[in-house]
């Protein structure tokens, strides 16, 4: 028998509830494994704006230590705002102000210094300039996944790539173009189509044996669902940079990847609802998200980049001082409850 709920507040109970006697009755804390990770000490997320904001780095690796405290793997954002792995900048970036950052320029003495076991890769997004597709721009995308793969296995690191988010016109749609310009100084109104050929080339790849996390399709369709109820409904508000819902859908894809059974997390709306069993879940996430903030902005120093307005971080072994504070915290919360 279904029942269709209509109110949504009732609807967010009864998802938390839902959540909370999944996660009571399926894997408890440490009853699952993480065959991905095994032997995985670092894991190093490259990406632009979005990796860079660390929604989806923090849900993830918040609800691993809640559900696997005796978890031992390090989790480094080094994602770089409108950093591109195509090597492309669109015309008037910034108010001209710089073009947009090539991984490849820092990519080699990020793998130097923090010789990670696994990379994840997020791109795409900025790689097409925000044009209608091109054949020589999707082969520059192409070449650049390509090379990030080469210099990742050269360094002893293997690969997980996400395709790229959706790109949402709906929220801007009066500042976007139509098809047929010279050029773009404001996003294309169809380059979502775009991205849907950067994420299907990417999925292709896995009968490659590449490492490959689809988060574009279920994000394409979590938009058309919703709208279907609510025409307001976006999880970017200019488009591109993801709010909580998106984030947590990447972490979702992500988890589950990673070997946590989806039944625990696929039907949560959010990290709240998929921790709602945990009452320390909230007091993790802000831990990890202020040891994530604070390791961020000192990897980025350390290892340098070429895009202006980066927030300095402290030196290294400063950094990693105040990290390991809080990491006792979080140890702290962790422990089993008399």
């Amino acid at each position: 028998m279904c029942i269709k709920i209509r109110n949504r507040s009732l609807r967010a109970v009864m998802a938390a509830c839902l959540a909370m006697f999944a996660i009571a009755g399926s894997s408890r804390a440490g009853e699952f494994k993480l065959p991905a990770l095994d032997g995985v000490r670092r894991v190093v997320f490259l990406g632009d704006s979005i990796t860079h904001g660390g929604g989806y780095i923090d849900f993830t690796e918040a609800y691993l230590r809640l559900r696997r405290p005796d978890l031992v793997c390090e989790f480094v954002n080094l994602g770089l705002p409108s950093e591109t792995v195509s090597g492309l900048s669109e015309p008037g970036h910034a108010s001209g102000a710089f073009p947009r950052p090539d991984v490849h320029e820092r990519l080699q003495r990020v793998l130097d210094q923090t010789k990670p076991d696994l990379v994840v890769a997020c791109y795409g997004m900025n790689c097409g300039m925000y044009y209608p597709f091109s054949e020589d721009r999707f082969a520059k995308y192409q070449q650049g996944i390509r090379l990030l793969r080469e210099r990742a296995s050269k360094a002893g690191a293997k690969v997980l790539h996400i395709t790229p988010p959706v790109f949402d016109p709906e929220p801007i749609r009066a500042r976007t173009l139509p098809a047929g310009q010279e050029e773009y100084r404001q996003p294309y109104v169809g380059y979502n189509e775009v991205l849907d050929r950067y994420a299907a080339w990417l999925v292709e790849q896995r009968s490659q044996g590449w490492d490959v996390i689809d988060t574009h399709t279920p994000m394409n369709a979590l938009l058309a669902a919703g709208r279907k109820t609510d025409p307001a409904f976006r999880l970017a508000n200019d488009g591109v940079h993801l709010g909580p819902r998106g984030h947590w859908l990447i972490a979702q894809q992500l988890l589950i990847h990673w070997g946590v059974p989806a039944a625990d997390v696929q039907n949560a709306e959010s990290f709240e609802q998929a921790t709602a069993g945990y009452p320390a879940a909230a007091r993790v996430l802000r831990l990890v998200n202020e040891r994530q903030g604070l390791m961020r902005n000192a990897w980025l120093s350390a290892t340098g980049h070429l895009r202006p307005g980066v927030k300095a971080g402290l030196p290294l072994a400063e950094a990693q001082e105040k990290a390991n504070a809080i990491a006792d915290k979080l140890r702290a919360t962790l422990a089993p409850q008399p």
